[in-house]
């Protein structure tokens, strides 16, 4: 299964439509066989629940950069304002934070959202020196791919491939990475 080079051999099973392949995720988990992961050209609604994938903390992330963002805008202001360029505009006060809704607004937004991106590609094991497993070409235009790590199951590649082709797999290959 694994050798001294960290490889493995996978058994993807290849389903044509996506309700199939929900069906089949259920089938395939309550044999008690471990999937590594689905393949699907676009999101299926429901998979990572049937995967039994925890609930995402993305929205935590996201909370987080915001607020930091927020702060940041806070004390930028604060500092430019009210210590190093003080000017009093009109008779109002040095510093009023209501004046700067819009840069707090704006640095909250670019904060989230390049704090998401850095975080998504990071959490998806991204980059420009990783090179992808692909374990079939198909599953970017119209296939559904189900991978198995044989090495992480105690079933018999063969009893897998039966419980594959029984829950509607198209297809069942082997691929070494």
């Amino acid at each position: 299964m694994s050798d001294v080079h960290g490889s493995s051999k996978f058994l993807v099973g290849i389903f044509d439509d996506d309700d199939v392949v929900l069906k089949a995720v259920k089938e395939v988990r309550n044999s008690g066989v471990r999937i590594q992961e689905v393949y699907s050209p676009f999101p299926i609604h429901g998979l990572d629940i049937a995967l039994g994938h925890p609930r995402s903390r993305l929205g935590i992330a996201a909370f987080l950069f915001g607020l930091s963002g927020t702060l940041t805008a806070l004390a930028l202001t604060f500092y430019t304002e009210g210590f190093d360029w003080p000017m009093i505009v009109g008779g109002k006060d040095s510093y009023s934070p209501v004046i700067y809704v819009p840069v707090i607004f704006e640095l909250t937004v670019l904060f989230c959202a390049l704090g998401m991106v850095g975080t998504f590609i990071v959490s998806n094991g991204m980059g420009p020196t990783v090179k992808p497993l692909m374990y079939d070409l198909r599953t970017t235009d119209n296939k559904f791919a189900m991978a198995i790590d044989l090495s992480k199951n105690n079933i018999g590649e063969s009893d897998i491939e039966q419980i594959l082709k029984k829950s509607g797999a198209a297809e069942v290959n082997v691929k070494q990475f």
